[in-house]
């Protein structure tokens, strides 16, 4: 008799959540199991909404928090997590979403799996040396369609598209012309009149545009003629900032010819052919394509939280979470034509005559439009991400966008990021002319009191070179401290937006103990740390800036350790060590001190800097 009341017992406690307020997930769960640790649920989106219920019915799991814990291993999505004003916790009962401590990482992606590889092909556009030795696969399908995509890894190695030369390398430009808008290049070795897929990355000094080739008409004289489809087309020639430079400081701005069956030549690179999807990939040395994990992204977004102004989402953490595999196609379809931080133009042109109501000096006007992002924030505050890792991103990894305030990242990684490793604040997209003051209505619109501290942001903006390790718009009370933001392309650290020294509600924003090296090593026009517009209030303290690259393809020296650019104002900037003063200034306003900068500050502020778990 007791033996069978033990037994009644124990099969009820394993029906049972060990804790009021646990939701268990797992790879091997159902989503149709009540979510305990012995019988867990199968996504993390059925455990949200599990949540959400709970806390409509008002049940008592929800005294003290709502605890998500997704086991170790892959959470491969089919469509983007989603997070409503109805998910919203409290200060005193959050909704926690948590990976397990130990074990497999847990890995939310938005990735599928590339198999059925076998060796050898008959394309002849292929070079005949390696034909050999590519591997052929078929792209999955995703839905009804087949997967295009920019982006693979082939055990968590990124491989790289095709391209002339090798990853970074690049070839001076004969001329560009906007008149009959087109870019003179030396001929290449290669022939590529099939080369029905082919793009050209262009440099052009702090930014870079991915223009898809419609032609190439040989002039006959070692140089070739190239134009572009549209839209990128019209955008390319007619925007004069930033365009490429012919005969500068340092030569002619460069160009790369990239995604060609004719360039698949090297060790890691790879060509995905249209319309049939299949994919080549010549391997890496010990690389074996019969037991490689090799992945490619399907989703650009994996998470998105998203308020209202009336109704926003409040008081959701995530721990110890994997972010990976989001992609990036959009160039694929329209090109790339960026004005700076990797936001790409809808529409820009030079003004015939200069001026603006707002900016009588104005000689341009651009409209622009945000990058995508594999976790986007809206309309809410208290969201926060601890120990989490993004990783193998298209585009932007974490994008905190409009009207989001008291929140905080921290203790996470950001690594192998095609875009911008964390994006905050409102920069004026849509209809809204890019230069033009921007001060919201609604003063709650602006980004404010973010925390980024204790992060490692690197390798970030490996597709889109303009982007940044840490970027905020228009935003006031942010702090970015103790950051360690290395090996990019463009700048580490960014702060302000508008090229204006107008009152627009940007203040109190500080950029303390960070510590940025490793930068400027594509482009230039560049600063370690960077700030736009006018920022009342704000610091720049204690940071150290090293390791300031020489862009090899740069047509000036424009690279700085800090750079105040235009209208830079409100600024108190002290304590930063760097091997010297090597500061930018574009029409600073009058409100700045600097004071104590450079190799003589101590020792110990220079240490102190960076993460502060190492």
């Amino acid at each position: 008799m007791i033996k069978t009341i033990f037994s009644s017992l124990l099969l009820f406690l394993m029906g049972t959540p060990v804790m009021a307020g646990d939701i268990y997930v797992a790879p091997t769960g159902s989503d149709t199991a009540p979510g305990t640790v012995s019988a867990p649920l199968l996504t993390p989106a059925a455990a949200i909404r599990m949540a959400r219920e709970w806390r409509r019915l008002n049940r008592q799991e929800t005294a003290g928090g709502i605890r998500i814990h997704l086991s170790g291993g892959d959470y491969r999505l089919q469509k983007p997590l989603f997070l409503r004003p109805e998910d919203s916790g409290t200060p005193d009962s959050p909704t926690v979403i948590c990976g397990d401590d130990g074990g497999k990482p847990t890995v939310i992606s938005g990735g599928m799996p590339l198999d059925g590889w076998h060796k050898g092909c008959s394309d002849t556009r292929i070079p005949e040396n390696v034909r050999s030795r590519v591997w052929v696969a078929d792209a999955p399908r995703s839905g009804n369609r087949i997967v295009y995509c920019r982006q693979l890894w082939v055990n968590g190695n990124k491989a790289v598209r095709a391209q002339q030369g090798r990853y970074g390398e690049m070839i001076r430009m004969k001329d560009f012309d906007a008149a009959s808008r087109t870019i003179t290049i030396p001929t290449p070795k290669e022939d590529l009149s099939g080369a029905g897929e082919l793009e050209m990355l262009v440099h052009q000094r702090w930014a870079i545009a991915i223009l898809r080739v419609k032609e190439m008409r040989a002039l006959g004289n070692g140089y070739t003629q190239v134009s572009f489809h549209e839209p990128e087309s019209q955008l390319e020639f007619e925007h004069p900032w930033p365009q490429p430079v012919i005969d500068g400081e340092k030569g002619c701005s460069s160009f790369c010819l990239v995604n060609a069956p004719q360039l698949l030549d090297a060790p890691g690179e790879w060509y995905q052919d249209y319309p049939s999807g299949r994919i080549y990939y010549l391997p890496r040395e010990g690389e074996d394509m019969t037991t490689v994990e090799a992945i490619v992204p399907v989703m650009e977004t994996l998470a998105s939280v998203d308020g209202t102004r009336e109704r926003t989402v409040h008081d959701i953490q995530f721990q110890n979470i994997t972010f990976a595999h989001s992609a990036w196609t959009r160039p694929l379809y329209e090109g790339l034509v960026t004005l700076q931080g990797g936001f790409r133009m809808t529409d820009a042109y030079k003004l015939q005559k200069p001026g603006l109501p707002e900016k009588a000096s104005l000689e341009n006007q651009a409209w622009i439009a945000r990058p995508e992002a594999a976790v986007s924030i809206r309309h809410a505050s208290g969201i926060d991400f601890k120990d989490c890792r993004f990783v193998h991103l298209g585009a932007t990894a974490l994008d905190y966008q409009l009207a989001a305030s008291r929140s905080t990242v921290s203790g996470c990684t950001f690594s192998d990021i095609g875009g911008t490793g964390i994006l905050v604040g409102h920069f004026p997209d849509g209809g809204f002319e890019t230069h033009v003051p921007f001060k919201p209505l609604v003063s709650s619109d602006l980004c404010d009191a973010i925390t980024i501290t204790d992060n490692e942001v690197s390798d970030a903006a490996n597709e889109d070179w303009s982007c940044v390790g840490i970027a905020a718009g228009y935003v006031s009370n942010i702090e970015i401290s103790h950051n360690e933001v290395h090996h990019l392309n463009y700048s580490g650290i960014c702060v302000g937006w508008g090229w204006t020294p107008r009152e627009s509600g940007m203040r109190n924003n500080r950029i303390v103990a960070n510590y940025v090296h490793d930068f400027a090593r594509q482009l230039y026009d560049v600063g370690g740390i960077y700030t736009l517009s006018s920022q009342p209030g704000s610091e720049i303290k204690n940071n150290r800036i090293e390791d300031l690259h020489k862009a090899p393809y740069a047509t000036n020296d424009r690279a700085f350790y800090i750079y105040f650019d235009e209208a830079t104002d409100g600024y108190t900037v002290t304590g930063n060590w760097c091997p010297k003063e090597l500061f930018g200034y574009n029409q600073p306003g009058k409100n700045m001190l600097i004071k104590g900068n450079g190799p003589k500050v101590d020792k110990a502020t220079k240490e102190a800097a960076g993460r502060l778990r190492r």
